[in-house]
């Protein structure tokens, strides 16, 4: 069996599939790597109720694979899994693709001019190495004290027990991110009672959703421009959106949205202020659900607007001192976003670890290339999120500047490409200035977009046109070459 390849994909979620179909249509040797058994990413991965999209459907896609047969405005789970899992078919990608094989590190070899790729299928290589592990793939577990002596059921919702049933169980919910505020209300119904620790206040805003009709749908599969035309309004409003998180002000109208919804489906009072952030909207994640609020207003939903201090065998203890005595914790935690594994297996000719170049505070060029780091090509990287938009445009810009650098690598001969360390500082800092006025850094919340230095290595400054014109121009002048 082959395992040395012109390139290596680390990955099989969005942005490998979107990876493995550019390599594919231009002719380029590759392999996928993928520790799962099938595709789908963090989309394979997230299973729990309620679990769906906050991007609209028309642009949570590939622009070359529309898909005009979403069921609602707003995609869920299954039906997002079912569409990259068709793309990839139908692209052929399964016959690319090494299923249930982990990279467990990778190395780069200057002699050979190749990426040595350690998996637990023994050793492969390739000329270029492109990671597709995505931010949302290590589920974060806080560590607790007392956590490893509770009795009950535990787990994160990125790893949903579905095996448990929840009905008519004393349930704690710790953490009110977006998975939070789509499953509490999918189980609460079931549940004896459901206490939610809060650490921070959301602001949660009504979700524009809604069922799309068979009729519709017709017209998208039948007619092009139609697909086109909802895309290009749907990119237009949250561009418009996006205009409020680089002028913070502008913020007011939206964070005043969420204060109406917040008023009219909570009318108790004291719950309502437990619930009141106190920071600007869009310092932390937008999100949306019609039903979350009218959920914690139930007589048998407890909300604790603190943080877990401990866990008292079966009880959950707050860091006010009240305690829950509950049958099962559920997570709704987050990611590894800016600390994922891959800082540590991917290192660079003298075995330093992205981490120790990057030392808590993950850079690169344009998101996609890191100095010391040849032939490399980080997809979903530093500082490429956007708290207005879709990943896919982030992931499209990305494949053209990879393929494009690949292409020309190829044509001039280089056996390898490393991107300036000047040029990437420049960038970084650029990036770093833009970012202090915008609502990520001024908004008054601790978010993960901030490193464990307290630096935003999360956020992209600017909007997504100008993301797509940046990071898709490829200008080889920024490398060096050998």
């Amino acid at each position: 069996m082959t395992r040395s390849f012109e390139v290596l994909v680390i990955g099989a979620g969005a942005s490998g599939i979107g990876a493995a179909i550019r390599l594919k249509r231009d002719g380029i040797d590759f392999a996928v790597l993928e520790k799962a058994d099938s595709f789908g990413g963090t989309w394979r991965a997230n299973t729990y109720p309620g679990c769906a999209c906050d991007v609209p459907s028309a642009l949570y896609s590939y622009s070359f694979a529309p898909n005009p047969l979403w069921s609602r405005a707003y995609g869920t789970q299954p039906e997002i899994r079912a569409y990259l899992t068709r793309t990839a078919d139908e692209h052929g990608i399964a016959a690319h693709t090494r299923f249930g094989v982990e990279m467990t590190g990778a190395q780069w070899d200057p002699d050979a001019g190749r990426w040595r790729v350690e998996t637990t299928d023994g050793q492969y290589d390739a000329r270029f190495l492109v990671t597709a592990s995505g931010p949302w793939n290590e589920p974060l577990v806080p560590e607790i004290p007392g956590l490893a002596d509770f009795p009950g059921e535990v787990f994160h919702s990125a790893r949903w027990n579905h095996g448990y049933d929840l009905t008519g169980k004393r349930v704690a919910v710790v953490g009110t991110g977006a998975s939070a505020v789509q499953f509490v209300p999918e189980i609460a119904a079931r549940t004896a009672r459901l206490h939610l620790f809060q650490r921070t206040a959301q602001w949660v805003l009504p979700k524009p959703d809604h069922r799309v009709s068979g009729f519709a749908q017709g017209l998208l599969r039948r007619f092009p421009l139609a697909r086109r035309v909802v895309r290009a309004g749907q990119y237009a409003v949250l561009e418009t959106l996006g205009v409020g998180f680089r002028v913070p002000r502008l913020m007011r109208l939206v964070q005043a949205l969420g204060r109406a919804h917040l008023r009219l489906t909570v009318r108790d009072r004291a719950l309502r202020a437990k619930l009141t952030p106190d920071y600007t909207i869009g310092c932390k994640r937008l999100l949306f659900s019609n039903s979350y609020y009218q959920t914690l207003a139930k007589s048998t939903v407890d909300v604790h607007a603190c943080a877990v201090a401990e866990v008292r065998g079966s009880t959950v203890v707050g860091a006010d001192g009240d305690g829950a005595e509950v049958d099962a914790i559920i997570f709704a935690t987050g990611f590894h976003i800016l600390d994922s594994p891959l800082r540590e297996l991917v290192r660079d000719a003298h075995g330093r670890a992205l981490d120790d170049h990057w030392k808590g505070s993950p850079q690169s060029y344009l998101g996609t290339v890191v100095s010391g780091f040849p032939n490399l090509f980080l997809l979903l990287g530093p500082n490429l999120g956007t708290g207005h938009s879709s990943a896919f445009a982030v992931l499209e810009a990305q494949l053209d500047y990879t393929l494009a650098a690949i292409a020309h690598a190829r044509a001039a001969n280089w056996t390898s490409m490393r991107v300036r360390a000047e040029v990437q500082a420049a960038y970084n800092a650029d990036v770093q200035r833009a970012l202090a006025g915008t609502v990520y850094n001024t908004g008054g919340c601790a978010s993960y977009y901030f490193d464990a230095n307290g630096r935003n290595s999360f956020s992209w400054p600017w909007s997504t046109s100008r993301l797509r014109s940046r990071v898709g121009a490829f200008d080889p002048r920024a490398f060096v070459a050998d």
